[in-house]
């Protein structure tokens, strides 16, 4: 009794003790060694280790943070473990299952009959207990065994095992925050050292592209590429050791290559100012068209291999970087720097920063040429541009004179159709005049000769009555025509706004083109109600109405072929919604898209023009302010949609 009193004191003692070196200790492993001594006063605990789940790694993974075994070595010794499945590992087993697990060696043994349990010599008694955080999540294991079968553990044992674990996880859930906020706080540390030097880096090579560009901007003739080169060889110096620098340039109509820069410091001049494309490290360097980086035993192998034809300057370099100067697939040059000092070597590092640079370089080079090349033909241009503004004025001036004699061309065939239309109720008004003059003298002769009686007078009087109700009639008829053609006619050679009404302004034209319609088997179909009325360009509705309608007589419809004409006009707000459509041939989607186009024509050679489309479109354009789209396929006919202002005069305030 005496002695199991002390062991729950030794118990109360090292209970004690962990919650003081959780609060004092901040290192993980120093922690867990001293939890390990105080294990060992109360029970036997030659070998004890602890796997800590790690939450900032993907999946399940674990860190055997401590580990003491008399037999096996740490096997996963500062590793990254991916957790097993809880049928391949018991300390898998008990983080996963989250409760604790005790085995003897003749268990492990017999389960190990089927699949291999866990990783190392068998123990003739295991014990493991989860650790788990104040919510009840597993943050990993604590484990104590035995390879001794001397020494097991009691049921009390495991008890107090337990318990101890579960100080152990309130200490341990301290000390890892702690020690993740300390690793956080040492990798962000690092981090931003790296992030600094970095942006040290490319801040210094950001500063030396500027002064490339800058370079470019100013060197803009050909004298001052030497100031140019120069001043880019103090550049490169100011990021790399530079003191052997040469810059080579490609001529590739001539094949050739020239060295307008060289700087060395056993050479004062470079051994040929201007050698074939073939010689030299130069030429070997844009023949691979990639950077290249070489210690004095790779260039003395390359020289040996024949790679290198005629190496040209000292060949005794201890390190030697090249990187071809590309615009695109186009090679302008190469920039080679070279080290004959032993104690300065190049690195890739060193190579990607005059890579950068030669492609800048390369980039800014181009642009000098480019601003020479633009200055020297901004001359020739500029003399060109007087003679292009004249011929653009030109060959603007025949578009629209080409328009308006179009314009009158159809006002003249207007006139000619109106004239030739008037001359059959003229005729008819002559015949009958004639015909009254002679019966008017045959009336006159027979009452001269006193044969004239009643019925002779009365049939002269029927004659009369008969001819003059044919001439009335007739003069009505042109009257009508000339009044229609007078009306049109003045609006089409117009430009001024007036109030007309639109069905029977529709009604004149239609009327107006009568003789296009005489004789073809066309019907037109009008719906447009009475009482829509405009304040817009009536020379310009005619015009339109005039162009659909002869389009359609020439391009819609083939000779005696029947049709129907439809125009439909309505209201939709302060807007007029036109719309004209055909049941002719149509048009397939290539011909539709040039529909508009000035000059397109189907009927070319046969009195097409080609404008009538166009100026249909710019009449509803402009002088209307609408739109207009068109709807066809071949077989389906031709489909007009306008939407034009009302009230033009209200739309223009």
């Amino acid at each position: 009794m005496e002695s199991r009193l002390r062991r729950l004191e030794a118990v109360q003692e090292i209970l004690l003790e962990i919650g003081k070196l959780s609060n004092s200790c901040t290192d993980i492993t120093v922690f867990l060694q001293s939890v390990h001594a105080a294990l060992g006063r109360i029970m036997y605990a030659s070998n004890f280790y602890v796997a800590l789940s790690d939450r900032d790694a993907p999946g399940n993974a674990v860190r055997f943070v401590y580990f003491v075994d008399e037999v096996d070595d740490h096997p996963y010794k500062d590793q990254l473990v991916q957790l097993a499945t809880p049928d391949q590992s018991p300390t898998a087993w008990v983080i996963l299952n989250k409760q604790r697990l005790v085995m003897t060696g003749d268990e492990h043994r017999a389960r190990e009959e089927n699949e291999v349990f866990g990783v190392g010599t068998i123990a003739e008694h295991w014990v493991g207990c989860p650790l788990l955080d104040q919510g009840h999540e597993v943050i990993g294991a604590m484990v104590i065994q035995s390879y001794d079968k001397e020494h097991t553990y009691s049921e009390e044992d495991q008890a107090l095992f337990a318990q101890i674990a579960n100080h152990v996880s309130s200490a341990l859930q301290g000390l890892q925050s702690m020690d993740r906020l300390e690793r956080a706080v040492r990798e962000r540390t690092l981090e931003l050292e790296r992030e600094v030097a970095e942006r040290s880096k490319a801040e210094r090579l950001q500063r030396a592209l500027y002064e490339i560009a800058s370079l470019s901007a100013s060197a803009s003739a050909e004298s001052d590429a030497g100031v140019l080169y120069a001043r880019l060889h103090d550049i490169v110096g100011s990021l790399i050791t530079a003191r052997n620098f040469l810059i080579a340039l490609y001529h590739p109509k001539r094949d050739e290559i020239s060295i307008p820069y060289f700087v060395d410091e056993k050479d004062l001049e470079a051994p040929l100012k201007r050698f074939e494309y073939g010689v030299g490290m130069s030429s070997f360097v844009l023949k691979k068209r990639q950077p290249m980086l070489l210690d004095g035993a790779a260039f003395a192998a390359l020289m040996a291999g024949g790679e290198i034809n005629e190496p040209l300057g000292n060949q005794g370099i201890a390190s030697w970087m090249g990187c071809p100067m590309m615009v695109g697939e186009q090679a302008l040059g190469v920039i080679i720097v070279q080290s004959y000092d032993a104690s300065v070597v190049y690195s890739q590092a060193e190579l990607d920063i005059l890579a950068y640079v030669a492609n800048h370089t390369a980039a800014a080079i181009a642009r000098t040429r480019a601003d020479l090349a633009i200055r020297r033909a901004k001359a020739e241009l500029e003399e060109q541009n007087s003679a292009l503004a004249t011929a653009l004025t030109q060959l603007q001036t025949a578009q629209s004179e080409l328009v308006r004699q179009e314009k009158l061309a159809s006002l003249g065939r207007l006139v000619a159709g109106v004239a030739h239309e008037i001359n059959t109720p003229l005729g008819i008004c002559v015949t009958a005049t004639s015909h009254l003059v002679e019966e008017l003298r045959l009336c006159r002769l027979d009452l001269a000769e006193g044969t004239l009686d009643e019925d002779g007078l009365q049939q002269f009087f029927d004659t009369v009555d008969q001819s003059l109700k044919i001439m009335t009639t007739n003069t009505q008829r042109a009257a009508a025509l000339v009044r229609s053609f007078k009306q049109v006619a003045v609006d089409q050679s117009s430009d001024n706004i007036r109030h007309f009404n639109l069905r029977k302004y529709l009604d004149e034209v239609l009327l107006s083109l009568q003789p296009k319609l005489k004789g073809k088997p066309i019907a037109v179909d009008v719906d447009c109600p009475p009482d829509i009325h405009c304040e817009s360009f009536p020379g310009a509705v005619s015009q339109i109405v005039t162009n659909m309608v002869v389009n359609s007589l020439v391009h819609g419809f083939e000779e005696g072929q029947k049709g129907t004409i439809r125009i439909t006009g309505k209201l939709d707000g302060d807007h007029v919604l036109f719309d004209y459509s055909d049941d002719g041939v149509g048009m397939d989607s290539t011909t539709l898209q040039q529909l508009f186009d000035p000059f397109f024509t189907t009927k070319r050679g046969s009195g097409g023009s080609g404008l009538g489309a166009h100026i249909l479109y710019n009449l509803v354009t402009g002088p209307l302010g609408g739109t207009v789209k068109v709807v066809s396929s071949p077989g389906m006919g031709l489909h007009y949609h306008l939407r034009f202002p009302r009230d033009q005069r209200k739309q223009a305030s």
